[in-house]
Formats: C-alpha cells, sequence, structure tokens
C-alpha cells in the first residue's frame, strides 16, 4: 500500500523497482500489479519463467505509454542473485527507448563485473536513447568508483543525490543514467513524509528529453 502511494506521489511515465519479489523460497512478487495499473496507468514489462514472481530476480519495470518491442533478462555475475531487465519500448511511431533496470551487488568487484555486463548490450555511443536507473550500490565517485566502466557510454557518474537510508539519506545508491548528453536532466530524491516510510531507500526522479 505505501508502495503504491509513493508511486502516485511521483506520478511517472517509466519507473524501475528494485526487491519487488520475495528473496527466497517461490519469489512470488510484493505488488498488487492490477491495482498499480487500475491507480496509476502504469503496466509492467513483461518477464517469462518467473512462476509467481512480478519481475526478473526482483527488478520490475513499469511504464505508462508505449509498445514493449523486445525485452532481455540479464543474469549479473558475482556472489548473489542479482540481474538487469532490459526493454526496448516503441513511445510512437517514430522515438523508441531503451531502459535497463538494474540492481547491482553488495561487493565493489562484483559491481565491476556487473557494470561490464551492463555495456555489452551497448554496441556504440550513438545508439539509441538509452537510461540505466535502480540501485547500483555503488557510494563511492571519482577513480574509486566500481562504476567508472560505464563513462564510456554514459558519460561522467551525475551527481550524487544521496537515497539511502530514507529517514536520514547520507549515501547516493540509486543512480538515473543516459547514454547522450542532456537526455536526462533534474535528478532528485522524492523526499516527502510518506517516502520515508515506504522503502529504505528514496525514490530518484529524473526528467528525460527525447
Amino acid at each position: 500500500d505505501r508502495t503504491a502511494r509513493v508511486i502516485r506521489e511521483i506520478s511517472p511515465d517509466v519507473i524501475a523497482l528494485q526487491e519487488a519479489d520475495n528473496r527466497f523460497g517461490d519469489r512470488a512478487g510484493l505488488l498488487d500489479l492490477a491495482r498499480l495499473e487500475l491507480e496509476t496507468g502504469l503496466v509492467p514489462v513483461p518477464v517469462s519463467g518467473n512462476g509467481k514472481g512480478h519481475g526478473w530476480r526482483g527488478n520490475v519495470l513499469l511504464f505508462k505509454r508505449g509498445t514493449v518491442r523486445d525485452v532481455h533478462q540479464l543474469k549479473l555475475p558475482g556472489l548473489e542473485p542479482r540481474g538487469a531487465l532490459v526493454a526496448e519500448i516503441d513511445l510512437d511511431e517514430k522515438r523508441s527507448l531503451r531502459v535497463i533496470a538494474a540492481h547491482l551487488g553488495l561487493l565493489r568487484r562484483s559491481r565491476s563485473e556487473q557494470a561490464r555486463v551492463v555495456l555489452d548490450i551497448m554496441s556504440s555511443a550513438d545508439e539509441r536513447p538509452t537510461l540505466l536507473l535502480g540501485d547500483l550500490n555503488e557510494w563511492r565517485l571519482g577513480n574509486r568508483s566500481a562504476l567508472n566502466t560505464l563513462h564510456t557510454t554514459f558519460g561522467p557518474t551525475p551527481p550524487a543525490v544521496p537515497t539511502f537510508p530514507s529517514g536520514l539519506p547520507v549515501l547516493a545508491l540509486d543512480r538515473i543514467m543516459g547514454n547522450r548528453h542532456g537526455l536526462v536532466s533534474g535528478v532528485e530524491a522524492h523526499d516527502t513524509p510518506l517516502s520515508r516510510v515506504a522503502s529504505d531507500h528514496l525514490p530518484l526522479t529524473a526528467f528525460v528529453h527525447l
């Protein structure tokens, strides 16, 4: 209920959620997707072979407008069961958008390897507009960051916006990044009384210019 209410506060066109499924057991989904669609107009990007789960390794990607043309479910390397969901969305007859929803690992070495896997799906810097968003679990900046390998495609790491812990955010664990200059702007934490108790992370929001 809290998650649904925060999503209504944000009123997004596209949103990525992490840990939307139980981590153990049958990995059943934790959301009421039918209710979310009714109240927000958002529909989930479909995933396959996930049983009772709503997403791929906990990643759920929802969008308001357009048609999903292709979906890839990436297994990311590391000790933990991490993954990324990649969706190609045709917004209309002329415009398309690739969205990568990812949840990277807690270990720095794993994050470095996982970032390289994400880059493998990007064949060149002039590809279609692409967003990378999610809990990337990296608070280090500059040369110490495990996300440095992403610079070749996504440019310099965007300004750090603290999102964790939600009650008193000091670490910038979440990111919204674009592969083109000016694609993403206005990145900020959605800090409201409800968002502080709905999750241990504050939601991160941004404007996308196509």
